[in-house]
Order: structure tokens, then sequence, then C-alpha cells
């Protein structure tokens, strides 16, 4: 008898992520981590108070919390049809066209990219200070940031789940962290009486709508992270549930603290005081509503973990765009496959190189990590986002109108609408007071190079998707198409023009 054959070994490479990996508790986690409460709420909410000078920052996450659930009431619907780790760049290709969509994956990858690698330019100093006041240990800014870099290119490369626990404990404990501190601000005002004219949209409009317009920007760019659930769709329990549950959650959530923090700072300090004190004191203005005991001392070491949860989350969803684009074609096909842990390694590790060497620039250039690395990138990825949102908002509209596929004229259209022009006035209003913005006089060079930085990678993307059309049809076919650009075929729902 001749001896049968060994069966194949399956092979470890594969072009897609793993399948009904991570639930509701997980996508929110990663959703909550890249949003960065504690880091907007110590960091991002003074610096707001302190630009503007207006008190009424509580309203403003009220106003724009409502705006986001417009937006997301759209998006959602969309991403009940669409699947794909791309979301952004693959709702854009499908709503407005390939070649667009190509515009769009390089926007997203470059708005994610600057969220990532900006906080480092938090977390290294941070760390720096805190390690030489309470361990004695004294190190440059770049030792710490480059000893979390080593950590997040880990974990990187870890399975999903366990990163989304990991983010989740840490992000729980923030959450926590924030509560107490805002309830300690609001159950001691100034004077002792609880003002709440923050609370009142009215106050919005009292430094004029150019002062106004930076303040709303400011205020959606504290929220980035929120679009991230239907990332996740491929790797998603029940995906039609999982990704508005977890969308709609993050808003309330995002909501409620940035709300309350913000009234409990101005409570705290009084509405009349507020600007001053968030000018003289930045992030110890959250700080010091816990007093100066354990309180305040544990929401100094989660700001610390909160920097690291969020750049450890927007390192995963640049791998997911990576892992996207190098799956359909746009970008090296070595980007597109996952190994034994469904990890795409090269995406990652190409997100972990450029973000050690614009590390490496700035420790060698002795350039500031605070202002031109936290801040500046910070503050352009989130602007990238904005347009993104605006972008997507659009393509929801076209997409509905080829096919409603028995969805509501409030989610394909009224609310896609609204959202649509709002966020594109924020972004006219973002380009236009951009030196404002990042707190430069106007004229200066990164006023206007770092929003042109998107403009630059849109013609690219626009060109690349051009040539991809009449070069590489095969190519050109599967952009947008998620994970059935791996093989298997669209359904109908997937089709894009």
């Amino acid at each position: 008898m001749s001896a049968q054959a060994a069966p194949p070994r399956p092979s470890p490479v594969s072009r897609a992520l793993a399948r009904d990996r991570v639930g509701v508790p997980a996508v929110l986690a990663f959703l909550l981590a890249a949003v960065a409460p504690l880091t907007v709420a110590a960091g991002l909410i003074p610096s707001a108070y302190a630009q503007t000078g207006l008190t009424g920052i509580p309203a403003a996450f009220l106003v724009i919390a409502v705006l986001l659930a417009v937006f997301a009431a759209g998006y959602m619907a969309m991403a009940r049809h669409l699947t794909s780790a791309g979301a952004f760049y693959a709702f854009i290709a499908a709503g407005l066209g390939r070649v667009p969509g190509t515009a769009a994956a390089l926007v997203a990858l470059l708005a994610y990219s600057f969220l990532q690698i900006a906080l480092y330019g938090m977390l290294g100093p941070f760390a720096a200070t805190q390690a030489a006041a309470h361990l004695g240990i004294h190190a440059p800014w770049w030792a710490f940031a480059l000893g979390a870099w080593a950590v997040i290119t880990v974990l990187g490369l870890a399975r999903v789940d366990n990163t989304g626990k990991l983010l989740g404990t840490l992000t729980a404990a923030e959450i926590l962290i924030i509560l107490a501190l805002s309830v300690t601000g609001l159950t001691h005002p100034a004077g002792g009486h609880l003002d709440f004219s923050p609370l009142s949209p009215s106050t919005l409009t009292a430094a004029g709508a150019g002062t106004a317009g930076v303040l709303a920007v400011i205020v959606v760019l504290a929220c980035s992270g929120f679009e991230q659930g239907p990332v996740f769709a491929e790797e998603a329990r029940r995906p039609r549930r999982t990704i508005p549950v977890t969308t709609f959650t993050a808003i309330t959530l995002i909501a409620a603290m940035y709300t309350g923090s913000a009234w409990a700072m101005a409570a705290h300090a009084g509405p009349g005081h507020v600007a001053a004190a968030a000018g003289t004191q930045g992030p110890g203005l959250m700080f010091g509503l816990g007093g100066s005991g354990f309180l305040s001392q544990a929401a100094q070491w989660l700001f610390l973990t909160s920097l690291f949860a969020a750049g450890l989350a927007f390192h995963n969803a640049v791998w997911r765009y990576a892992f996207a684009l190098g799956r359909e074609g746009v970008l090296p096909g070595s980007l597109g496959r996952t190994g034994a842990s469904s990890i795409p390694r090269a995406a990652s590790l190409a997100q972990s190189i450029t973000a050690l060497a614009v590390i490496v620039i700035f420790a060698a250039g002795h350039l500031p990590p605070m202002t031109g690395l936290f801040y500046d990138l910070g503050t352009t990825g989130g602007f990238g986002i904005l347009i993104l949102l605006a972008l997507t908002s659009v393509s929801v509209i076209a997409f509905f109108a080829r096919d409603p596929l028995g969805e509501t004229v409030w989610s394909r259209l009224t609310a896609p609408a609204l959202a649509a022009v709002i966020l594109a006035g924020l972004a006219v209003l973002a380009v236009q007071h951009y030196a404002a913005l990042l707190g430069v006089p106007p004229g200066s060079t990164s006023a206007w190079a770092l929003p042109a930085s998107y403009a630059a990678v849109a013609v690219t993307g626009l060109a690349w998707g051009l040539f991809l059309r009449s070069r590489r049809p095969a190519i050109y076919a599967a952009i947008g198409l998620g994970a059935y650009a791996a093989g298997q075929p669209a359904p109908a729902r997937q089709g894009i023009r």
C-alpha cells in the first residue's frame, strides 16, 4: 500500500483579520483610550480656557456632542452595509468613488499618524518630570519617550483582544479619577456658590465668531477617536450591534466626562478667574481639584497612563489603515498580510519605525516636544479627522442616493446633510484661524505648512488613484472592498464605483 500524503499545513500568512475576537467592552476600550479622557481633561481643556478666554467650554462640549451624535446617525447607517479596517477610506470610496477614496486613505493615514506620534511629545516630558520628582530618576524626555515607544511597539503586535483588556483597565481608572475630581470640584465651588452659567450656550459667542469657531474646532479635536468603531468591524462579534452601541456610548461618556470636568474647573476657580488660572496652572487646574493629597497624585500618574493608552490605541488605528491599503494593493502588499496572531506585523512595525524617526529628529535637533511635537502635530491630526468627518457625511448621502437599503430618511439624508454643512464650516474656520489654533503669530510657517500637508497627500492620492485606474485596473477594482479584497466575492451592497 502506498503511504497517504500528509495534508498540507495551513499557512500562518493571511490577508484577513481575526473574526469574532472583540465585543462591546473591548471596542469601547479602544475608542475611549484613543479619546484619552484624562489627557483631554487635564491637558486640552485648560488650554482651551487659557487660549479663548471663554467660560462656556462645558457648553461647547454639550453642543459638539449633539453634532457628533447627528454625524454618527449616518455614519452608523453606512457601517451596517460596509465592513473594512479602513473605515473612512472605504466609506468615502463607496460614496464618492475610488479615486477620492484613495486620497482620503492617505489623509487618514497621515492624520492618525500625527495623533499617535504627537503623544510622545507630552508623554516623554511628563514622565521625566514625574520620575525626577518622585523617583529621583533624572533623564531627558526622549529617554522616557523611547521607553514608551518600545512597549507600544511590542504591544502593537499583541492579539487585539488582549490589548483591549489592557486598555479597558487603564481607561476605567481614568474615568473614575475624572469623576472623583469633578465631583470634588463641583462640591467645593469658589465663594461657596455653584455657578451654572458655563453650561449656557450663550457664553460661546461672547468673544466673537472667530474665537468661538476656534473653540468649536478644539472641542471637536478633543473628541477624536470616537469614530474608530467601524475600524474594528472585521474583528467584532455581531458588528451590526457592537459598532453602533460602542460609538453612541463613547459619545455619551465623552460628553458627560468633558462637560463635567470643564464645569468643575470653572466652578472651583470661579468663572471669572478660570481662564487666568488655566494660563498659569495648565494641567494643575485639573489636578488641583483633588487638593494636594492622594487624589491629586493618583490623577498625575494616571495622566501618564492616559497618554500611553492613547498612544497604543492610535498605533492600532494606524496599522489597520495601513493593513487595509496593503491588502487592496494601494500600498505595498506586505502591509496587508497577517501572521499567526492575526496581526499585520509589517504594518505595525512600519508605524513604529515612523514614530521612532520623529522622536530621534526632535531629540537630535533639540526641538520643543510639548509645542512642536505634542500640540502642533496633535492639533493637526485632529484637523485631519475633522476633514474626514465632513467628507464621510457627504459620502453617506451619495452612497444611499443610489439605493436606500432600507435606511430612514433621517439616517441616510437629513442627519449627514446637517453634519456635512456644520463640519465643513468648522474646517473652514480652522484654516482661517490656524495660527490662533496653534497659538503662533499669523503667517508663521507652521500655520500654513501643517494644514497644507493634507492638501499635498490628497493630491498625491488623487494622482495615484488615477494611475491605478488607467494602468492597474485589477488593483483599482479592489479599492474599498475591505475583507472582500482578500478573494471573497463582494455582495452587491459593498459595490463601489
